[in-house]
């Protein structure tokens, strides 16, 4: 698969390729199929970041006094123009058993106060098994949010919620006798990125890969299937055209209506059997040696009778 010089996907021959494209993100097939585009060079809009999480551990063996323990950590977010910032997480062990003062930060450079953005000092609770118990879960409580205003670049106001559990409802953070360190962390958000690579995956969707490492379905590919294929006559390099005798082609999406399926980063393999060639190959010339010394004894033949006449 190539891209032309308008944009348009064709095969390794020129021949175009037909489905659907998307609009405005979104895939659908119910329309005619038609040529498949991709905007070459094309950016994706950034997407700002709205929540971010954190895997991590705190050390149990921190302490409050004499020197009180603290752990920071930090992720890259991204705002609505794509513009990069770093939203800082500070730990302080707190007097209470099981407990850390927490506060999260946005740096005061990146906005026209000059002043950095922080949430309020809060604290996270552990229970005996090391396991996160304030605040409680959700809906229970409610996430931490840090309010970002008045951003240098002129981009849109940001409230970055943070994660303290996963779609499980399985507290992130964890407080056992090792020590303290993040194991993942994530955020939602993205800045502009470029088209690097388009490909084609299972099912024959088209996949946009851009510069962020994102990747996107631009567009579905169209199969046909015909009643009485024999009908067909071939046209050279794998293509097929219609005879007089052909049906219409039945357009759909692969793998439906007893179509083919398509599989992304496929090679079709030969229909030939290579140990039967080898072995036929063998006979061959297994058959070609016993030919040649018939011949060869017949010369001989002659020779010694030609020898007597003499």
């Amino acid at each position: 698969m190539e891209v032309n010089k308008a944009g348009e996907l064709v095969t390794a021959t020129g021949f175009q390729l037909q489905g659907w494209n998307a609009v405005n993100g979104v895939l659908s097939t119910t329309a005619p199929p038609a040529n498949l585009s991709v905007q070459v060079g094309s950016l994706t809009a950034p997407k700002s970041t709205t929540a971010v999480s954190f895997d991590l551990n705190l050390d149990a063996s921190g302490t409050f006094t004499p020197v009180q323990s603290t752990f920071s950590t930090s992720i890259e977010v991204f705002d609505s123009l794509g513009t990069s910032h770093t939203v800082s997480l500070q730990f302080k062990k707190a007097a209470g058993a099981g407990a850390w003062d927490y506060t999260m930060s946005f740096p005061g450079s990146d906005r026209t106060a000059g002043t950095a953005a922080t949430t309020p000092v809060a604290t996270v609770t552990f229970d005996s098994a090391g396991k996160l118990s304030v605040p409680a879960p959700p809906p229970g409580t409610l996430a931490p949010v840090l309010a970002v205003t008045g951003l240098v670049d002129g981009a849109s106001d940001m409230n970055i919620t943070w994660n303290l559990y996963d779609a499980a409802k399985q507290p992130r953070l964890t407080m056992y006798s090792q020590t303290s360190a993040v194991s993942a962390n994530s955020q939602d958000g993205s800045a502009a990125a470029q088209l690097t690579h388009i490909g084609i995956a299972d099912g024959g969707q088209v996949i946009a890969k851009y510069s962020n490492g994102q990747q996107i379905a631009v567009a579905q590919l169209a199969m046909a299937s015909i009643v009485n294929p024999e009908s067909l006559i071939a046209a050279g390099s794998n293509n097929y055209q219609l005879s007089s005798k052909s049906a219409l082609p039945a357009i759909g999406l692969p793998g439906s209506g007893g179509r083919g399926e398509i599989l992304g980063g496929s090679v079709e393999s030969s229909t030939v059997d290579i140990a039967k060639e080898f072995t036929n190959l063998i006979v061959y010339q297994r058959a070609y040696e016993a030919n040649s010394k018939v011949i060869t004894s017949t010369d001989q033949l002659s020779q010694t009778t030609i020898a007597l006449i003499r």
